[in-house]
């Protein structure tokens, strides 16, 4: 059931009016019970494999807490058992595949395939949750944990299929359900659930037409260095407007139950730096990366920059394979690993030079540069074979043909979207002033909302997944 469809909508109607009408000890069940009914609609096949892993992790929160002295054992035994679930059915094609043609290569053994294991729906945001537990529980943050507080941690629907990735701390402690309703909390709510929808249905969907011709495989031989740039930037606006929308849309259905979600996107092509990118792109993964992956890795090898670069490198090669069993993937991730790499080498040889790093021509500099740099990662991942990344990357900065192929209204349409991200964070905070100002005319919001219930219809193009749930 995808959160832009009329199903959906509908269905939230009556499952929240029931949610406040119940008593405080049954909305815990209840919601529960919702939370499985969702997942299932996707279909049954893979309903009991969040469960399966709550189990397994919950038994070694346990074994953590009765044998501290053991915890470490226990600890990786969780996250190995995690890992192991989440490779099965996400990479053991890859890893066989990818072995195969290599040993064929070398006459070894010929070519074989893996037969074809579906992919459950949002595994690798929640077996990252899953593992956040133990860590937490490892690290003392959980104390005496209970089954149905990681079951609901879990797979409480709104972040269940594409995150937000939350932490234990950060929602067990609300699963109480105790609040009154809350009438301003819930207006939230309604705002972000319907901004989503247009951000989806009008922002990404107009442009992911234009992009799927664009990246296909005889597109990459035609096109042009203006079409490559422009297809680049495309992609790049389509899959934050995509994601962005099914992170608002999960916030305010939470709202909606007086749940808070941590945010997730804070206008990340507004960046000043590559970090500044990733401090403000898929939020919830950035801190998780950070907290779990790179704290532990910085303070070990904080004497030693080589050391540090390298594993850096090697975190966001990680990060990319997390989004997907492929090659482009993992070079999407090891390049923004480099912009990384790239400005920390920048800072210490800055440093130096009195002024460098706040002069504004530095500063201008270095937003052109992330922003250049984030739009040429884009390409490989989204490319469909690694040669088509090559052929793109090589015509946008080798083989130059400044000549444009697209129609017009191609150019139009990206230029508009792109126009709308720059005053985005401009235009939404006017709106929020002027929102609180005029709280007591009545009719500002629901006329908002109505406008905003036409542009989903308008626009909606039934059967327009949301990207990020391949992942």
């Amino acid at each position: 059931m995808e959160f832009n469809s009329y199903s959906y909508l509908l269905a939230l109607i009556p499952a929240i009016s029931i949610f406040w009408a119940l008593p405080v000890a049954a909305r815990r069940w209840y919601v529960l019970a919702l939370s499985l009914a969702f997942y299932a609609s996707w279909g049954l096949q893979f309903a009991w494999l969040p469960l399966v892993i709550c189990g397994g992790v919950f038994w070694c929160a346990r074994r953590l807490a009765a044998e501290p002295e053991n915890g470490r054992r226990w600890l990786l035994t969780g996250i190995g058992f995690v890992l192991t679930v989440l490779c099965y059915f996400k990479y053991r094609g890859f890893f066989i595949d990818n072995v195969a043609g290599l040993l064929a290569r070398f006459g070894q053994a010929p070519a074989a395939t893996a037969a074809s294991v579906a992919l459950p729906l949002g595994i690798s945001f929640y077996s990252f949750e899953a593992i956040s537990f133990l860590i937490d529980s490892r690290q003392g943050r959980v104390k005496n944990p209970r089954f149905w507080d990681l079951a609901l941690f879990v797979l409480y629907w709104p972040h269940l299929v594409a995150g937000p990735i939350v932490r234990v701390r950060e929602l067990v402690p609300q699963f109480t359900f105790s609040k009154k309703f809350d009438l301003a909390m819930f207006t939230l709510g309604v705002d972000r659930l319907l901004w989503g929808l247009v951000q989806k249905t009008v922002l990404s969907n107009s442009l992911g037409g234009w992009v799927d011709e664009g990246f296909l495989a005889r597109a990459a031989q035609s096109n042009t260095t203006i079409d490559n740039w422009a297809m680049a930037t495309a992609f790049g606006l389509q899959i934050y407007f995509d994601f962005a929308s099914y992170s608002n849309m999960a916030i305010g259905t939470a709202r909606l139950m007086g749940i808070t979600l941590p945010e997730n996107f804070r206008y990340p092509y507004h960046a000043a730096s590559p970090p500044d990118f990733w401090a403000r792109w898929h939020m919830t993964l950035s801190r998780w990366i950070r907290d779990y992956l790179f704290f532990p890795v910085n303070a070990r090898y904080q004497a030693a920059p080589g050391a540090l670069y390298a594993s850096l490198l090697v975190i966001m090669g990680l990060a990319g394979l997390w989004h997907g069993a492929g090659w482009g993937f993992i070079a999407w991730g090891l390049l923004q690993g480099l912009w990384l790499v790239l400005y920390r080498m920048w800072e210490s040889w800055a440093e130096g030079r009195a002024g460098w790093k706040e002069a504004a021509w530095s500063k201008a500099m270095w937003r052109l540069l992330t922003l250049a740099m984030v739009i040429t990662a884009w390409v490989p991942f989204r490319a469909s074979s690694a040669d088509q990344a090559a052929t793109i990357l090589g015509s946008m900065y080798v083989h130059i043909k400044l000549s444009a192929t697209y129609p017009v209204n191609f150019f139009l349409i990206t230029a508009l979207v792109a126009g709308f991200t720059a005053v985005e964070p401009f235009l939404g905070g006017w709106i929020e002033r002027r929102l609180a100002a005029r709280n007591h005319l009545v009719l500002v919001r629901p006329l908002l909302w109505a406008a905003c219930l036409l542009m989903f219809l308008a626009f909606d193009e039934r059967g327009a997944k949301f990207i990020y749930f391949q992942f």
